[in-house]
């Protein structure tokens, strides 16, 4: 003989679900307190509780009926509670969170927004520094004066008026590149040359223009190659660069960002520390007409690179090296205020230039 069990449909059904339950409930308790103090629970996953609360707990009191309640079945009203109570708690962890990321992203914007402060002490902390010289001087702003020009006292007073605030930043040479470091290490594709224009020096002028803009200073930075794939050429390129921006976006102030060429020592990291900062010095390499081509503009980019300097050794003593005038134009012809500006040399680091920066807006916005 066998003993055949009859088992009522609507039974297995009710236990079903709750075995399903409890199931789903062992799981969330075990994750809840393991991950208590790391959660991250994705946003549809309360409402998907809700759902099945919503769902299973009326089908379980719709199997029970009137006449077939079981006390261990009545206990809808634990899970309702139990599952209440673990919804709040997700839902207050998923608020603490929040609010701290948005705490955290409040304290980063004001970090980001702080003004740059001009009461620290500086001192130019260079190793092994390489002799600086200068055979002229206006005030505390020194020059190299590498030219047979005599550079009287009406050429050098800086007694200009900046009428258009459009700033342009572009690069001559655009793959020049500093010492590797741990932050910003890179491939190069040649001696202190890199293709990845992050990190040479048109993204020293990438965090120019972040820098200027922050007081509100309209700026075009051009990053496109002058000097690859072929170094010859560079400047005839960079020059068809700004003559069409200048077509659409007159400025007054053209920079031509470098990075200082010296090839003879390697190691040269000619740095100033800004209060707890350490920042790459920074040099004017001025033009003139004396090597033979028209340059009618010399004498006012000049005056402007030492009103610069000037307000820099007020601020910041030793951000800038002595200014070098040559006797070559280098483009410096196209704008009213053009400069070449080199950004520290091959031995410095990215993060040095980078850090310049922000003190190189600073004084640009004090003169603008």
């Amino acid at each position: 003989m066998f003993n055949v069990a009859v088992f009522r449909l609507k039974d297995m059904l009710r236990y079903l679900v709750v075995i399903a339950i409890s199931i789903i409930m062992v799981i969330m308790t075990t994750r809840f307190f393991r991950n208590r103090k790391q959660i991250h629970i994705d946003v549809g996953l309360e409402t998907q509780i809700e759902k099945a609360m919503q769902t299973q707990i009326p089908i379980i009191n719709e199997l029970e009926g009137s006449n077939n309640e079981v006390k261990e079945i009545k206990s809808n009203d634990f899970f309702t509670s139990f599952l209440g109570t673990q919804i709040s708690a997700i839902k207050t962890v998923k608020q603490n969170e929040k609010t701290k990321n948005q705490e955290k992203v409040e304290e980063n914007q004001t970090i980001d927004n702080q003004e740059v402060r001009t009461d620290v002490q500086t001192q130019v902390v260079t190793n092994n520094p390489i002799t600086e010289s200068f055979n002229t001087q206006y005030g505390k702003v020194k020059i190299k004066n590498g030219t047979n020009i005599t550079l009287t006292e009406e050429i050098l007073t800086p007694n200009i008026t900046i009428d258009n605030k459009n700033v342009i930043i572009y690069h001559t040479h655009s793959c020049e590149s500093y010492t590797s470091s741990e932050k910003y290490p890179y491939t190069p594709t040649g001696t202190f040359r890199t293709t990845d224009l992050k990190y040479t020096v048109t993204g020293v002028g990438t965090e120019l223009e972040t820098q200027l803009k922050k007081y509100n200073i309209p700026v075009i930075h051009d990053t496109s190659y002058h000097d690859y794939p072929a170094y010859n050429g560079s400047y005839t390129r960079s020059l068809a660069t700004v003559e069409n921006i200048l077509k659409t976006n007159p400025a007054d102030i053209i920079i031509d960002l470098h990075r200082d060429a010296i090839g003879s020592r390697s190691d040269y990291a000619p740095t100033v520390k800004i209060g707890d900062d350490y920042a790459a010095q920074i040099m004017f390499v001025m033009g003139t007409s004396e090597g033979g081509l028209q340059h009618p503009n010399w004498q006012q980019n000049l005056k402007f690179a030492i009103k610069v300097q000037e307000k820099a050794e007020e601020l910041y003593p030793g951000l800038f090296k002595p200014i070098m005038v040559t006797e070559n134009r280098y483009n410096q012809h196209a704008g009213k205020y053009a400069s070449i500006i080199e950004v520290g040399a091959t031995g410095n680091t990215l993060e040095q230039c980078l850090t310049s920066m922000k003190y190189l807006a600073k004084v640009l916005s004090e003169i603008m």
